[in-house]
């Protein structure tokens, strides 16, 4: 296969790490004839021009993942593991760049990239290598047979990840995707490419042979189009929002490739009155960072009528303490909204809100930090059917509602088209038969966050298909084959009985 390489484009430097804002095809860096400007949210400076994949490269990736998939499925996963070790191992060694690179394009906090994101990126690489060695040798034995189960690569992936959390998704699908044995191309988030850039330098250095992985950067309009409508795909792997979802699903099903959507949420967070309130508090508190842009923050505040006063008081002591600012700064607890226009659309639901008769306490407006910067916003007063209680707003903004039955909590969470995540707080025995009710792909109770890379990951209704982690992650990205041997020697027979 021969790939006609541009002149490399001169490598952007962002706070003193140096990163290529070209494409990363069949082990080489591709230049583009267009580009598109990217911003910082931090202050709107002009980060630089990054590549924006046309048909034309995404042909060449796609052609190089197909070229380059019988000799990387055909490898043992044993000496795939040795690989993609080496590929977090390289992760670790820029640290420090992948935290600097995704706090300048996505505002994400320092403080959570350094001890929360690039850890978590390197174990998903990680576990996943080592997963896959539990998915060999696998039976199934019956009176009549043995099964042999066997977990195939299904050939050329599409990884298509979000702007709010760019280097940990792509890890957590990439992961499993090549362990299984896949090759990949991927499409990073427009708003927030560059740690998936640096990502291409790691597994380079790692010696991931050539086609193996692949990422075209650009426009989901242009770019991501060119590649869910290509008919080479096995698999479509995508995180981001309900219309775009829409979109590649029908755009798939006409080749009828198969899809994982992670969406939005709109999830719950239910104060019985007999909760830890302070505990309960602190964790709504935490609701607002990364400025609110977390698919699995419980933003439905759903607060027993006899204990609301207590718990609204606790919390506004907690929001009032939260640093609004710089997310280099390791002290700022919420950093800016990753685009102008996304900063525009929370500003609208929140007026509207105001309009349609809804009380503020508190926030409401942009913050005094900066132009991309929203201020903590708590709203109550509003109906169930209400556009702010119905709709993901994606920004640091929560809504308030109370009850005054355990019943009336349970049928307000679950009138929601979204179905992602939610959090109960209360006696721990009530609190979980509360979660158990709820309509959710999962449900923390009197906590939040606590993940585990081997539990089933994804949304119910509006909030996505499929799951990924663990065992999940692999029926996705596998054919799942049963090799049958009979017992006993077998005969056709042509008998009709």
């Amino acid at each position: 296969m021969t790939i006609t390489t541009r002149p490399a484009s001169t490598p952007l430097n962002i706070d003193g790490v140096v990163v290529s804002p070209d494409h990363y095809i069949n082990g080489e860096r591709v230049a583009a004839e267009q580009t598109f400007a990217l911003y910082s949210p931090i202050d709107q400076r002009l980060l630089g021009q990054v590549a924006c994949g046309s048909s034309e490269q995404v042909d060449m990736a796609i052609t190089a993942a197909a070229a380059a998939f019988p000799h990387w499925s055909a490898l043992s996963a044993e000496e795939r593991q040795r690989y993609l070790n080496r590929f977090a191992d390289e992760i670790g060694k820029r640290a420090d760049d992948f935290c600097v690179l995704e706090s300048n394009d996505a505002g994400v906090l320092l403080s959570r990239m350094r001890h929360g994101v690039v850890p978590r990126a390197m174990q998903n690489i990680r576990y996943f290598a080592e997963h896959a060695l539990q998915l060999q040798n696998r039976t199934l034995e019956t009176p009549q047979a043995l099964h042999r189960i066997r977990h195939d690569p299904a050939g050329v992936v599409a990884i298509i990840t979000p702007w709010n959390a760019p280097l940990m998704l792509t890890t957590w699908k990439l992961g499993p995707a090549l362990a299984a044995g896949n090759t990949v191309v991927v499409k990073p988030p427009e708003w927030a490419p560059l740690t998936c850039s640096l990502l291409a330098d790691a597994a380079d250095a790692a010696g991931l042979p050539a086609g193996v992985l692949n990422i075209v950067q650009g426009e989901g309009a242009s770019t991501g189009n060119h590649l869910i409508s290509d008919p080479r795909l096995a698999r479509i792997s995508f995180t981001g929002s309900v219309p775009t979802a829409r979109h590649i699903a029908q755009v798939a099903g006409g080749n009828l490739v198969p899809c994982s959507l992670e969406l939005g949420g709109k999830s719950p967070f239910i104060v019985l009155d007999d909760a830890d309130l302070d505990n309960a508090a602190a964790t709504a508190a935490l609701m607002y960072r990364n400025a609110g842009q977390v698919c699995l923050a419980g933003t439905r505040l759903l607060v027993d009528e006899k204990v609301v006063d207590t718990f609204v008081g606790l919390l506004r002591g907690y929001v009032e303490k939260l640093q609004v600012g710089d997310p280099r700064d390791e002290s700022t607890e919420v950093g800016p909204i990753i685009h102008p226009r996304q900063i525009e659309r929370v500003q609208g639901f929140v007026d509207r809100a105001r309009e349609q008769g809804a009380q503020i306490l508190w926030g409401g407006a942009a913050h005094h930090a900066g132009a991309q910067y929203f201020q903590p916003t708590l709203v109550t007063g509003v109906e169930q059917h209400a556009e702010i209680v119905q709709s993901e707003v994606f920004g640091p903004v929560l809504t308030l509602q109370t009850f005054s039955a355990v019943e009336e909590a349970i049928t307000l969470a679950n009138d929601s088209d979204y179905g992602l995540g939610g959090i109960c707080y209360g006696a721990t025995e009530r609190a979980t038969a509360v979660a158990e009710h709820i309509h959710t792909g999962f449900i923390w109770v009197n906590s939040f966050g606590i993940r585990d890379l081997a539990a089933p990951f994804g949304g119910c209704k509006r909030s996505g298909i499929g799951r990924e982690g663990g065992e999940w992650s692999f029926e996705f990205f596998c054919d799942i084959k049963d090799v049958v041997v009979p017992r006993q020697p077998f005969r056709a027979s042509f008998s009709h009985r």
